[in-house]
């Protein structure tokens, strides 16, 4: 079989592959791509997105109760049918526009996962393809549990295109994937049972905040079940029993529906990597500094799946541009990452950037903790805000501004300030020397400092 020819061949749709490919043919390259799922990627098709859209109307909800009594009366309620169908008028045309995209800037598409057959070589659809470079961007996936019956586990993918929202789920994971999820369904009706295996959810993010999200999250009615591991789940005629340990003790309890939120892995099982002498390990592929494989330097992988940094949107892009760079123009262009912001968007949100506080306290001989409730302030109180608190870290050293913990309304955009202030250095005079509109979320990061 005489194999097809191009000078980049990427393996994956999302906006960290179509960032390369892009560019690549915008440069005169012949590119090809692939995708075994609907082109455009998890988080425009079946992630932050449409994940977004659903957010919406809980939020809308959410100031609805707040003010209720105060100044709104009547009841609100979620539409889950109609909700679904509004997210849908966003996600039903991304792979199609992706298509088109693509095509029009010359790219040839092929719908199926590659297989490499070595270094350089791939076999898709039947064909034998040929690349001067070949870029891995394929994603994560949701890692699996390896418990009984867990053929009957749904996946995220499930939760955004339910039809209809049982009246019990449970989670198994407590990570950002599970906490936004329970948050939606609790307030749109349904029973709600976190099971994880740590003291806390949300690992990575400051725990004292963590703590006040779960009592708080406990007064909408979702269940914590935490230092625990599922190991069974059974079918019933209409339901399911999920069977977990906690300590010594087993337990079970009965559920419509049991999602697998424990957490995403690098997606590479379908690749074959070692014909391609691709090295990976748990965090994805093992790359250089270039976004380069450490094993094959005709292999490039960006996005979610390198392990490069952290599995950030906004960060794959840059990835994409960076290894577009080093293919068109034959150079060792790095890449160069800022400190990037995070957030969970439960209700109240959870934002973290810059240092956690063990972190601070290693690196730096003397570190100033600014931290408080500010439900008392006056953006919370104008929405009878029942959770607003806040963790701000400073080198005592410079004044700079190193780290910035943020749980309550607008915590995901008020975080983006943070960034920049670390980014640039800013000191607490700095910002605080900073006129913002007033009263504005972003104008309480003053007080906070």
């Amino acid at each position: 079989m005489e194999a097809k020819k191009f000078n980049v061949f990427v393996i994956g749709s999302g906006i960290a592959g179509q960032t390369v490919a892009t560019s690549c043919a915008k440069a005169g390259l012949k590119v090809a791509i692939a995708d075994k799922r609907a082109f455009g990627g998890t988080c425009a098709n079946r992630g932050c997105d449409p994940k977004k859209v659903l957010l919406a109307a809980t939020e809308a909800l959410q100031q609805t109760a707040q003010l209720k009594g105060i100044g709104l009366e009547g009841k609100m309620e979620i539409n889950w049918k109609k909700l679904q169908k509004f997210k849908r008028t966003f996600t039903k045309s991304v792979p199609k526009a992706t298509e088109k995209k693509l095509l029009e800037a010359g790219i040839t598409l092929y719908h199926q996962s590659p297989k490499f057959l070595d270094r350089n070589t791939l076999s898709v659809e039947g064909k034998m393809i040929k690349a001067d470079h070949i870029v891995i961007a394929t994603g994560l996936e949701p890692v699996n549990l390896p418990i009984n019956g867990s053929k009957h586990l749904n996946t995220s993918d499930d939760f955004l295109n339910l039809k209809t929202l049982p009246e019990k789920l449970v989670f198994i994971g407590g990570g950002y994937v599970g906490m936004e999820f329970a948050h939606i369904a609790a307030r749109a009706g349904a029973k709600v049972t976190v099971i994880d295996s740590g003291d806390l959810p949300l690992k990575g993010f400051d725990q004292d905040l963590v703590e006040r999200l779960v009592a708080y999250s406990k007064t909408l009615g979702i269940e914590f079940i935490m230092n625990a591991k599922a190991s069974t789940i059974k079918k019933l005629k209409k339901n399911y029993k999920v069977y977990y340990k906690q300590g010594d003790k087993k337990h079970h309890l009965k559920t419509a529906m049991v999602f697998n939120t424990a957490g995403r892995v690098p997606a590479l099982k379908a690749l074959d990597l070692e014909k391609g002498r691709v090295d990976f390990n748990a965090n994805g592929i093992e790359v250089n500094t270039f976004l380069q494989s450490k094993s094959n330097d005709l292999v490039y992988a960006c996005g979610d799946v390198a392990d490069s940094n952290l599995p950030l949107t906004p960060l794959s892009g840059r990835e994409g541009y960076v290894v577009a760079e080093n293919i068109i123009r034959n150079r060792k262009k790095r890449i160069d990452v800022p400190v990037i912001p995070s957030a969970v968007f439960t209700l109240p949100n959870l934002a973290s950037v810059g240092y956690s506080e063990e972190e601070a306290k290693k690196r730096y001989k003397n570190v100033i903790v600014k931290s408080g409730d500010a439900s008392s302030w006056f953006n919370a109180k104008r929405w009878n805000a029942p959770v607003y608190a806040y963790k701000i870290l400073l080198n005592e050293r410079t004044g700079e501004i190193v780290g910035a913990h943020l749980l309550g309304p607008d915590a995901g955009e008020t975080i983006n300030t943070f960034a920049l202030a670390i980014n640039h250095k800013m000191t607490e005079d700095d910002l605080q020397g900073t006129i913002f509109s007033y009263p504005s979320w972003v104008y309480d990061t003053k007080s906070m400092v």
